[in-house]
């Protein structure tokens, strides 16, 4: 539970902020683009600081790590719900995105501190149904404050989430690794991270999750303009629409949990790929040739969340498991691509200038990446088996 609600700070600040983008343009008399970077600069604090976070849980304990982060992350939020101008609130939500890159660090680490295998792509699972729940309800959420009490009321709450987890970790987070101060010296950092570059394996699993994940962290980027501003709903009205999206992560999350003893591991990859290319075909299509509603563009958005939630638990723990020594660098590392494709499809969309095109090309982009990273996965592992079963006849 505790992993899960670090897991979701991430995912919370990012989408309950995504109702009041149109309305910062008006606030702040600027521009769609300027107010998209607002998430671009979140996306990379958030990504570049899991290089640190990592192994500073290692180093210092995923508790101390932790408090230290997540007070990092309440100040930024302070930063933003006060800022004077465009250039301030990007310094709030860099600063925010650097401590939230905490979040999902520590819970993957912990999970990989007390479980492997299937036990922890079980457990995997099991928070991955948690973050759900918090995504969901957040842009409905963030939509409602907006509508009653104007934006900064936004950053109120996410301020009030943080001071909820700083609780939760002071009151009932047990330490789960050995903290060894040395691990944050520069050499000792340097070779884990040269470590996990050398590993096939892990970059392609990371590769696999920095498309998928990335394609929905690069949509948010988008969708607020698109469906409030060529749609026509209103940020209440989009708020309710995202629980198409969160709502399809869950269903995705439950069913993985009866179909998985069937599908195995990598079946279960291979299903959430197949969504995901679906997915991408959908909005590619979508775009280009049906006038632009709320179905047209959230119904592959549904596929997409339906399948990614089938394939992240077993590539998480499949791209981790071969660093127990090192696993708070190795879940940093791997957050840093995910958030990396994010941070990558967001500028690019800002890029395109026009959310619809950027929506229509960017995300599909970001799946076909996913699914190619994943037969480079399958012939790295194979060879992976190939040498350690020709040790063993030796």
């Amino acid at each position: 539970m505790l992993g899960a609600l670090l897991a979701t700070i991430g995912p919370i600040s990012m989408s309950i902020y995504t109702p009041a983008m149109p309305e910062l343009v008006h606030a702040f008399q600027t521009s769609d683009s300027a107010i998209k970077m607002t998430l671009s600069v979140y996306f990379a604090g958030f990504s570049v600081a899991q290089l640190l976070a990592g192994p500073l849980s290692d180093a210092f304990g995923r508790r101390a790590a932790t408090l230290l982060f997540i007070g990092i992350y309440v100040v930024g939020s302070l930063l933003a719900a006060f800022a004077p101008d465009i250039e301030w609130l990007l310094v709030g939500r860099l600063i925010q995105g650097t401590g939230a890159s905490i979040g999902i660090t520590v819970a993957r680490a912990i999970v990989r501190d007390q479980f492997t295998g299937t036990e922890a792509s079980r457990i995997m699972n099991l928070i991955g149904i948690m973050i759900a729940i918090g995504p969901a309800a957040a842009p409905t959420i963030g939509g409602l404050a907006l509508a009653a009490l104007g934006w900064q009321s936004v950053f109120f709450l996410l301020i009030g989430f943080g001071l909820l987890i700083c609780f939760g970790v002071i009151v009932f987070m047990r330490e789960t690794t050995v903290p060894d101060p040395r691990r944050a010296l520069p050499v000792p950092l340097l070779c884990a991270y040269l470590e996990l570059a050398r590993e096939s394996r892990f970059v392609s699993a990371s590769l696999v999750l920095g498309g998928s994940i990335g394609a929905l962290y690069a949509q948010a980027t988008l969708l607020p303009f698109i469906l409030i501003k060529v749609v026509g709903l209103s940020p209440t009205a989009f708020g309710l629409g995202m629980l198409m999206q969160s709502g399809s992560y869950f269903l995705g999350s439950v069913c993985l949990r009866y179909a998985a003893p069937r599908l195995g591991g990598d079946g279960s990859v291979r299903v959430g790929l197949s969504l995901l290319g679906l997915a991408g075909t959908m909005i590619a299509l979508s775009v280009h040739f049906v006038t632009p509603s709320y179905l047209s563009i959230m119904g592959p958005i549904a596929f997409l969340a339906f399948g990614l939630a089938f394939l992240t638990p077993h590539m998480t723990t499949s791209g981790l498991y071969p660093f127990p020594h090192i696993a708070g660098s190795a879940s940093a590392m791997m957050g840093f691509i995910q958030m990396g494709g994010g941070f990558a499809g967001g500028v690019a969309g800002s890029l395109v200038g026009m959310p619809l095109l950027a929506f229509g090309t960017v995300i599909p982009a970001m799946a076909l990446i996913s699914i190619v990273s994943y037969v480079w996965f399958v012939r790295a592992s194979r060879r992976a088996a190939e040498l350690s079963n020709a040790r063993t006849r030796e």
